[in-house]
């Protein structure tokens, strides 16, 4: 009896995921390489050690600031940020997901919004930052607001794409099955779109927290941009290594969780 033939290894075929536990290796063996690299580069004293420490402090030095850097606040400054992130963020996903439907559905509408979001995209968050402060003053909703234009356009973009990139036949077997046209966008075109509409809120959720570092530069008591600024004034630098350790930690496990999310509600998408 003929054999069917075998499909090849993981490592001949293009595109192809290694089995969990060497796609886990890899992750930490790459993080161990340069935490060695580090170490090594970074090893002695300030006249012995390749890089010097005022440029980049040893691994213990930045990871042994930690308590100093606890006493400074840091709680109270993680939820600080997250509190204006996740503000800016649900902003943007309310108008931007809405609107980016509506666009999509309705392409009078994108062409009508098509001059204001080339706008937001094109313009520098760093020239857009002095504008929210004369809109909004120097408080949190400045903040937020900051986070919220400079995220929103994005948002509608990716929300449009996922939309209508969901295949024409099933909106005609809908229109065949009697549907009206506000049916079709509810039960067809959006819940299609979906999972490519959170993996857009997850992606710029981590451009939001890069973001949110500028906005806390101004005015702000609280905040993991506020500590930023504050600790390259006062010479910690061992402090603010280890704040973009923390900021990265963060950025990863929301990412995570979102991915854990998604795989758990849209078990049929294999690629998220």
């Amino acid at each position: 009896m003929t054999q069917p033939p075998r499909s090849p290894p993981w490592w001949k075929t293009l595109r192809a995921d290694p089995p969990m536990p060497l796609r886990i290796g890899l992750g930490v063996g790459l993080v161990g390489l340069i935490l060695f690299v580090w170490w090594f580069v970074t090893r002695g004293g300030p006249t012995e050690a390749i890089i010097s420490p005022s440029k980049l402090p040893s691994p213990g030095k930045v990871f042994g600031s930690f308590g100093e850097l606890k006493a400074r606040g840091l709680t109270d400054s993680i939820w600080a940020t997250m509190k204006r992130v996740l503000l800016g963020m649900t902003y943007a996903g309310v108008v931007g997901v809405g609107l980016g439907v509506v666009a999509a559905s309705y392409r009078a509408v994108a062409a009508a919004l098509a001059p204001l979001v080339i706008f937001l995209r094109s313009i520098p968050m760093g020239a857009l930052l002095p504008l929210t402060v004369v809109w909004f003053a120097t408080g949190e909703k400045q903040k937020e607001m900051f986070i919220f234009l400079a995220v929103v356009p994005f948002v509608f973009s990716d929300t449009v794409s996922a939309i209508s990139a969901v295949p024409q036949r099933y909106v005609e077997t809908a229109q065949t099955l009697g549907a009206g046209r506000f049916q079709i966008i509810r039960k067809v075109l959006f819940p299609l779109a979906l999972p490519d509409i959170v993996t857009s809120l997850r992606f710029m959720f981590g451009l939001a927290l890069g973001y949110i570092m500028l906005a806390e530069a101004i005015n702000a008591d609280a905040g993991i941009g506020f500590l930023l600024n504050n600790g390259e004034r006062r010479g910690l630098i061992e402090q603010n290594y280890l704040l973009l350790f923390l900021l990265a930690a963060i950025a990863f496990a929301i990412d995570f969780g979102i991915r854990v999310f998604q795989r758990g509600v849209f078990p049929y998408r294999k690629d998220l």
